[in-house]
């Protein structure tokens, strides 16, 4: 097969193909660093990578494969790895010139696991500095002249330019939903807790997710089984009956999805062609209009408090070691003004948006459908886009998917999230595909 058809393979089709023999790890490898050859000059996704490695790595697969090894569910793929994630083979640097030639001892939970399960760890791609807010050298593949999003930049753009078929980010706001919806890919923030952020840069405990990019909703499911479950090196990871995710993604629906619109109260921030877009297609998807109490409008400012205090004390620090941007100083200078009662009662107040939702799951719907972003990603490569769609999901912990399902006069991708009961990721994916396939994007 020509390296060119290889690198339009999904995960799962170039996972089944080399179980199979009829690639090897090392083709499929050597596809994806021809094509980050041919347009990494432009889009810049990658912070560091090293092609002979990556292909020692894939010998080495292959190897395991003839000697008659088990495989492993990502045997043979390449996947993108954000550059907060320790690695013990790459440097970490968190997109900063503070950490510029750090060398993790170990790899990080989320990047072992990978590992067990037979990835290439191909390269490390780029964040914003600290995972926050002043950008990286990313450009969005869909338009050069346009910002990819953030933090999570790098992963959302290779995946976009056929770079690797999985990459993995992290989401402390809208760090992966924004990044997605902007490069046009299927992008997943699970529910809080389900996945390990042991080794990955701490921002806030609270708000902390790491999740995954891929060109389908298989592929998300195929990655969430290898890195989901129990960490004792992360304290908010549970002990739980994993659920198969693929399996239960592939599941047919014994009914149609119930979907609940919600506008949130920050619809007047979107886009009128964005807003008018996902209006029409929830009329066409028959979803039931769901308005949020007005008291959650208080959840955006919550989110923005604990975010504040919670990375002012991890990362403050940096701030005494060496130069930051003006972006991460005055979140530090933001943190000196939340008290410390303001701080608690916003915690408070997530677990209390957090219980109410719940009652959307239980009597209305098994997705919620709403926007990802504002709109289509905005030119320019100054700032990383408005997370404004993501912050309450990302506060409350629940389950996030981007589809890129929507698109702009130009073909700009818009980017539609679908939002799940918490812990019921698998039943997040299937209602997903079963979306697609109402849409007839299946076929």
């Amino acid at each position: 097969m020509p390296p060119s058809d290889l690198i339009e393979l999904t995960a799962a089709e170039a996972a089944a193909d080399i179980a199979r023999g009829l690639i090897s790890a090392e083709e499929m490898t050597r596809a994806c660093l021809d094509r980050i050859a041919a347009v990494e000059p432009e889009v810049q996704a990658f912070a560091h990578i090293d092609a002979e490695h990556a292909l020692e790595q894939a010998r080495a697969l292959d190897r395991h494969k003839a000697e008659g090894g088990r495989l492993g569910p990502l045997h043979g793929l390449p996947v993108g790895i954000k550059d907060i994630f320790d690695t013990a083979d790459y440097p970490t640097e968190c997109g900063t010139a503070i950490l510029a030639g750090r060398r993790p001892q170990a790899d990080a939970t989320a990047v072992a696991r990978l590992r067990e399960a037979g990835a290439v760890i191909i390269g490390k791609t780029v964040t914003t500095e600290f995972a926050y807010y002043s950008p990286g050298k990313t450009r969005n593949p869909r338009d050069l002249a346009r910002t990819p999003g953030g933090s999570s930049s790098g992963s959302a753009a290779a995946v976009a330019a056929g770079m690797v078929p999985l990459a993995i980010g992290s989401q402390t706001n809208g760090s992966m939903i924004r990044p997605a919806a902007f490069c046009g890919v299927f992008g997943l923030k699970p529910s809080h807790g389900l996945v390990s952020r042991a080794g990955a840069l701490t921002l806030s405990r609270k708000l902390d997710h790491v999740g995954a990019f891929a060109r389908s909703v298989d592929d998300l499911a195929l990655i969430l089984d290898v890195l989901a479950g129990q960490d004792v090196a992360d304290p908010d990871s549970r002990p739980y009956a994993a659920p198969a995710f693929r399996v239960a993604a592939a599941e047919a629906s014994p009914v149609a999805p119930r979907l609940a619109f919600v506008r949130t109260p920050v619809w007047d921030k979107a886009d009128e062609e964005a807003r008018n877009a996902l209006e029409e297609l929830s009329g066409e998807l028959g979803a039931q209009e769901v308005e949020l109490p007005d008291y959650y409008a208080d959840g955006w400012d919550a989110l923005r408090a604990i975010m504040a205090v919670d990375m002012a004390h991890n990362l403050g620090h940096f701030a005494d070691e060496g130069e930051v941007s003006p972006q991460l100083a005055a979140l530090f200078e933001e943190a000196r003004g939340v008290t410390a009662l303001q701080y608690v009662a916003a915690l408070r107040d997530a677990k209390r948006y957090a219980e109410g939702v719940a009652g959307i799951f239980e009597q209305v719907a098994d997705a919620i459908i709403t926007l990802s972003a504002r709109g289509v990603a905005p030119v320019g490569h100054g700032a990383t886009g408005d997370p404004v769609f993501c912050s309450f999901w990302t506060l409350i912990g629940y389950p996030a998917l981007n589809m890129p399902l929507l698109a702009d006069d130009e073909g700009l991708p818009i980017g539609v999230q679908l939002v799940g009961a918490f812990g019921r990721d698998d039943r997040l994916l299937r209602t997903a595909n079963a979306l697609i396939g109402t849409l007839g994007l299946d076929e």
